[in-house]
């Protein structure tokens, strides 16, 4: 059928669809997963499994923000069978990574009564290890993430399913599903575990020279869940002094390590660990900020903070924009990109700084369309299509620009 895009390009938009998987591309990727399936054994197929099942949710996403109810449930039910086919596999049962994304996937789908009992269900079979196991904490932190979703407000939420999940966890026992209440004394001695734990996380980091490759992502589940368990129970306040405290003890940490030896391949895990913990606490700024009254300086200076040493994170730019479209001045973040683009090699925030430039042009032309008789623009129209070139010309102007063929269609469409 001659020449056809693999994949997506969801950040470009033809009339009024979205581009979503062409059905070539669609098979061709199917089939990489059935060939390679057959191939592998063992941890590499449990690993291919994780892969396929991530690309599956991909999908259900995508249908979701384009709301289409029709194809969601259809690909829903596709999605549904070959998470429950993975799980059948005999090396599969006990693998808490794919229980973890079928539990998510049925949450996605709107089945949140199913995705509990698949959550609790894994939970129960996982045994005892409590914080110890880096699996079992990242299951219970993404559970307690999604029921904390659910909440409306932080007012009584000591008693909520997610406290229960997160003090759970601490005890150490046997997973019980919750009933409805959570004791608290079983609050207090989870947070004295939580204090302890970190405490010995983080004195472990600090010894340099250690041999051990350490393991960064337990690190950043455990302080994911001690904090979100501070939210519940004391406030934000207490949950970002949490996230405070981890980062400054991942820096030192790092730049020891950094001059300690340059072959030390903990060093790897660093940046990444930082870089999680930076994006947890962000997120949960913004959500706080969702359901209830607080400033937005905390989180303007946070991820102001995290993108200047991490200029290629998506989410990150993602949030930055999202809480710039807010304010009538753009001054101030043209400022920021222009230094941030200056100081890296990175595409992405040119790409981001192009889009927040088009979001602006958007909204400038829907209120100055706008049919109500004599109409005062809120945002005057300062040569923002002069901006948006010049922004692209900079960008394909780049090393790594150049290349991109995704900055090279965005520059056509615009000009068409």
């Amino acid at each position: 059928s001659g020449f056809n895009s693999i994949g997506h390009m969801d950040t470009m938009s033809r009339g009024r669809h979205q581009i979503g998987h062409y059905k070539e591309g669609e098979e061709f990727i199917q089939n990489v997963f059935h060939v390679l399936s057959q191939i592998f054994t063992g941890k590499e197929r449990s690993n291919l499994a994780i892969c396929w099942l991530q690309y599956e949710i991909s999908k259900v996403i995508q249908c979701l923000q384009a709301k289409k109810k029709k194809k969601l449930k259809a690909q829903g039910r596709k999605s549904k069978k070959l998470a429950k086919n993975f799980l059948k596999a005999p090396d599969n049962r006990n693998n808490l990574s794919l229980w973890k994304l079928y539990a998510y996937l049925e949450w996605l789908l709107g089945n949140t009564d199913d995705s509990r009992k698949v959550f609790d269900t894994a939970l129960c079979t996982a045994g005892t290890g409590g914080l110890k196991s880096a699996q079992l904490c990242s299951l219970s932190l993404l559970y307690a993430q999604l029921e904390v979703e659910l909440l409306e407000s932080i007012e009584g939420a000591v008693m909520s399913r997610a406290v229960h999940i997160l003090t759970k966890l601490t005890e150490n026992g046997p997973y019980v599903p919750y009933s409805g209440q959570v004791l608290p004394v079983n609050v207090l001695k989870a947070r004295k575990t939580y204090e302890h734990a970190l405490q010995d996380y983080l004195s472990k980091t600090a010894v340099s020279g250690q041999d051990q490759v350490y393991d960064a992502d337990q690190l950043v589940n455990l302080v994911g869940c001690y904090a979100l368990f501070q939210y519940l129970t004391v406030g934000i306040d207490a949950a970002v002094l949490i996230y405070t405290q981890a980062s400054e003890k991942l820096e030192v940490s790092g730049s020891q390590k950094c001059e300690n030896t340059r072959e030390n391949f903990g060093i790897l895990n660093f940046p990444t660990a930082l870089e999680a913990v930076t994006l947890l606490h962000t997120n949960l700024l913004r959500f706080h900020m969702k359901i209830s009254v607080y400033p937005l300086n905390p989180l303007r200076e946070a991820l102001t903070e995290a993108l200047k040493r991490y200029p290629s994170n998506q989410s990150l730019w993602r949030s930055y924009i999202h809480i710039q479209r807010k304010s009538h001045s753009a001054s101030k973040a043209r400022r920021f990109f222009d230094s941030v683009t200056r100081s890296t090699n990175s595409l992405e925030p040119w790409l981001f700084a192009i889009r927040a430039e088009q979001m602006r042009k958007k909204l400038t032309e829907k209120v100055q369309r706008a049919d109500v008789g004599e109409i005062h623009c809120t945002i005057p129209e300062t040569g923002l299509t002069n901006r948006i070139v010049a922004l692209f010309e900079h960008a394909v102007q780049s090393e790594n620009g150049t290349h991109c063929p995704l900055l090279w269609r965005m520059y056509l469409n615009f000009m068409v």
